[in-house]
């Protein structure tokens, strides 16, 4: 099972195109795994039931969803799963806007850019955010003057950059990205589990590394991440083994000990709490989406 099974989908997205918009009506959800090198905004209406890849992540929704995805070729794909309806309302924006361009990074667009570095980990929005901007994604296929359809976008991400409470789904591990924002403590302290997720971490070992007590690391780690280091430990072990599960043959023994985890037992627990079905399982649910070409 290699990486370059999954689609790597072609977009109609000129070299001066803003926005590709894409407003479907159909019967099931059948487009297997795939990546692109641009960002994408995907709305899902009627779909309870569809299940959805994004990295690591696997959930099964509701009756509608939201999810923007800025990072390059991070996997994912919307399935029928258990979906019974049979008119799926899909909208999908593809588009590509570069974080790091003069205008995204002054102040009046500064809480999209701040939105695009954690939709690279895959961003779903809540309801309340969903309705904010129904009304006018629903319109946007349909503007016949670029300008205006340009407009409209930028509101519709403005909209989404104030819900705070929209959720990373993939973890920072599988989607093999990093935030630049941090402190250097945090980030110093990242790169190195990053780096030895096998071996034996300790608190200790990482607080006298930021020159900090392990009381005051803890609490300080806690409050830079909102999770404990041996959350975060865990998360980063978790999404390696993620990644070898899709991208590797190896045995799942041997990628519970290749990831830093003492028992088989402890890892198909903490992997089923986590990501919701068994190391097993998920690698099965991959396989299921992909598609050689």
């Amino acid at each position: 099972m290699e990486s370059n099974e999954i689609i790597q989908e072609l977009t109609p997205l000129g070299e001066h195109d803003l926005l590709y918009v894409a407003d479907r009506h159909k019967a099931c959800c059948d487009f297997p795994l795939h990546r692109h090198n641009l960002f994408e905004l995907n709305f899902v209406e009627h779909g309870a039931g569809c299940e959805r890849f994004v990295g690591d992540s696997v959930e099964t929704l509701g009756e509608y969803d939201l999810v923007l995805i800025t990072a390059p070729n991070l996997e994912h794909a919307w399935t029928q799963g258990q979906c019974t309806s049979t008119d799926i309302h899909e909208i999908t924006v593809q588009f590509y806007l570069d974080p790091s361009s003069g205008f995204l990074s002054t102040n009046p667009f500064r809480s999209i850019q701040k939105m695009f570095e954690r939709a690279q980990r895959g961003l779903a929005f809540p309801m309340a955010a969903i309705m904010s901007v129904y009304p006018r994604l629903s319109k946007l296929a349909s503007i016949p003057c670029g300008f205006q359809a340009a407009m409209e976008w930028m509101y519709i991400l403005h909209e989404l950059s104030k819900y705070d409470d929209a959720r990373e789904l993939s973890s920072s591990s599988f989607a093999q990205i990093r935030t630049t924002s941090e402190s250097r403590r945090v980030a110093r302290v990242k790169e190195y589990v990053s780096a030895h997720y096998m071996d034996e971490i300790r608190l200790e070992q990482l607080a006298a590394m930021v020159s900090m007590s392990p009381t005051a690391f803890s609490r300080f780690f806690k409050l830079r991440t909102g999770k404990s280091l041996s959350d975060y430990i865990v998360d980063v072990r978790l999404g390696v083994a993620a990644r070898k599960l899709v991208d590797t043959d190896e045995p799942v023994s041997s990628i519970c000990f290749d990831c830093g985890f003492n028992t088989l037992s402890n890892f198909n627990r903490l992997f089923r709490n986590r990501k919701g079905c068994s190391p097993t399982e998920f690698r099965e649910k991959y396989a299921k989406t992909k598609v050689i070409v």
